[in-house]
């Protein structure tokens, strides 16, 4: 499909698309931020911006959810989700970022994270991750949810199951005292029952300004995270990847992008965006038409 900018013209993917951290690439291999955290601690006005950004993040979430079904191509879903951001004014983050070529990633059965959308058709039994970051007004939003096509086996839909409990178990234990420690031990301890496995190789971040910033937030219990603070006006992703057998990963050597699990086996993700308020987590891409806390798959 032909891909169209906000004014109905043809558009080159090559073509520049200007982004406030132009310059700050995504690492293509195994991600690892600095262990002293020197997170923004951002104002009232900022956090604004901030809810703005996944409030619009949010919105294209919804607007995609029903288009996510067999049937439709990978490609077809990067047109739907980079004409809906353009056409709202805003911009695709991950179109160009690091070389990136897309402007989402569509993760589909044992690829773990930053699948390449094109000619793949969605089919009966596939379980996907879309995950969607966009910048509005200069700030970014970030979210992904994994979906079930189909009738999908027992192991998918229990794995996708866990996955999205995991993401909630961090966020239920999160206060104003927290720790990074806090919410890596609170997923690992959630999923370790279940015989899945916990992704080490890729993690969560902090989000504002720029795509990926501190504060690094590992899904496993680093011990190195202990005194790292989630202080309020933090802002930050919680994204675990959960496999259904070995925590390994390997990135393709071909595209520099597809990480697939290590076995061949599955792997689902969700993720949200937080805010740490003096109250407490203020989960910014929660949407009524999303799934919620206790969701059954």
């Amino acid at each position: 499909m032909e891909l169209l900018s906000a004014d109905g013209n043809s558009w080159n993917p090559r073509e520049p698309v200007f982004r406030p951290d132009q310059t700050a690439l995504v690492p293509r291999g195994k991600l690892r931020t600095p262990l002293r955290s020197r997170a923004p601690i951002y104002n009232r006005e900022e956090r604004e911006k901030l809810r703005e950004a996944s409030r619009f993040n949010a919105q294209l979430m919804d607007f995609i959810r029903p288009h996510i079904k067999a049937g439709i191509k990978t490609e077809e879903i990067n047109t739907l989700v980079h004409n809906y951001t353009l056409d709202h004014g805003h911009v695709p983050a991950t179109l160009g970022y690091g070389g990136f070529p897309k402007s989402l990633c569509t993760s589909i059965n044992e690829v773990v994270c930053h699948g390449i959308p094109g000619d793949q058709e969605l089919v009966d039994g596939d379980i996907v991750n879309i995950d969607v970051t966009t910048i509005v007004n200069g700030w970014y939003g970030d979210q992904s949810e994994t979906f079930l096509i189909g009738n999908v086996s027992d192991v998918a839909r229990e794995l996708v199951q866990v996955t999205f409990d995991s993401l909630w178990a961090a966020i239920d234990i999160l206060t104003p005292e927290s720790k990074v420690y806090d919410i890596g031990r609170a997923i690992y301890d959630y999923v370790k029952p279940t015989g899945f496995s916990v992704v080490r190789d890729f993690q969560g971040h902090g989000l504002g300004r720029s795509f990926h910033q501190d504060p690094g937030i590992p899904h496993f219990p680093d011990a190195r995270y202990k005194r790292d603070a989630l202080r309020p006006g933090t802002c930050f992703t919680i994204e675990p990847m959960i496999n259904e057998g070995h925590h390994g990963t390997e990135v393709d050597r071909t595209d520099g992008w597809t990480a697939r699990t290590s076995d061949r086996k599955l792997s689902a993700q969700f993720e949200h965006t937080i805010l740490m308020t003096e109250e407490g987590p203020e989960v910014l891409t929660l949407t009524k038409d999303g799934p919620q806390r206790g969701h059954k798959f």
